[in-house]
């Protein structure tokens, strides 16, 4: 018997699984940044939401934005994705909401990966955070998180260039000196937690430089990237051809 060749449909775009939730900016998406879509090896989709500035998300607790993100979340599902993420770590506050309102996985925050990074390392070993605020880092943060209270945890708040252009949402931004913050916090969180065995980045933003963390401290760094990497491979498995288990069997000797 023929084997049909007819295909279901019952979405709008097909062949990008993950669904990103964007905050509301004109700063600059360098390579690496989550939207910058070059970034991925991908394809994603994205839905910007209106008003909600990095001001608002991460110093004002992203008040009274919930359903502006929900709504979102809703019309990305509707497009075709099948999961969603969004790109900022302080957006772990909607994780239960989001999960609630849409009937796809959702991967709000970097922070989610904190217990299994954890989980991954040897005894007396930790997991630390870097954040782009460590003042705007609250425990319902954490909490929203799985993540525990008493992680270690520091900011690029002190630094010249990277806290600032983000959420002031400035048109430009120094790339050297954004760098040279990270590292610095970097450093700080080693000195000041010397059982820090990995990193987990909460801001999306910190992408860009998580190779010059990893090269300067020698501890693995996770991210917004790793995570929707491994995210996207779950919502869209790699399809292996068993035929194909060697190639070298078929050729003539």
């Amino acid at each position: 018997m023929k084997q049909s060749s007819a295909v279901a449909g019952g979405k709008t775009v097909y062949g990008a699984s993950v669904g990103i939730l964007m905050l509301d900016t004109r700063f600059p998406r360098i390579p690496g940044d989550m939207g910058n879509a070059g970034t991925w090896p991908f394809p994603v989709l994205y839905k910007v939401v209106r008003g909600a500035s990095p001001d608002h998300v991460v110093r004002r607790g992203a008040v009274g934005l919930a359903e502006r993100f929900i709504d979102a979340a809703r019309e990305l599902v509707a497009d075709g994705a099948d999961g969603i993420t969004t790109n900022c770590g302080f957006l772990a506050l909607f994780q239960d909401r989001l999960a609630e309102a849409v009937d796809v996985p959702v991967a709000s925050s970097s922070l989610l990966q904190v217990p299994m990074v954890q989980g991954l390392l040897p005894p007396g070993r930790r997991v630390g955070v870097l954040t782009i605020s460590k003042a705007a880092l609250k425990p319902e943060h954490l909490e929203a998180s799985g993540v525990p209270l008493d992680i270690p945890i520091v900011g690029t708040d002190e630094g010249r260039e990277f806290s600032r252009a983000i959420l002031d949402d400035e048109p430009t931004i120094d790339v050297d000196l954004a760098r040279a913050d990270l590292v610095d916090a970097g450093n700080r969180l080693v000195e000041d937690f010397p059982e820090t065995g990995a990193i987990v980045l909460e801001c999306t933003n910190m992408v860009p430089f998580a190779a010059d963390l990893r090269q300067t401290l020698g501890l693995p760094v996770y991210s917004i990237y790793s995570f929707v990497t491994w995210f996207q491979a779950g919502l869209m498995p790699r399809v292996f051809d068993p035929r194909l288990i060697d190639q070298r069997m078929a050729l003539p000797h």
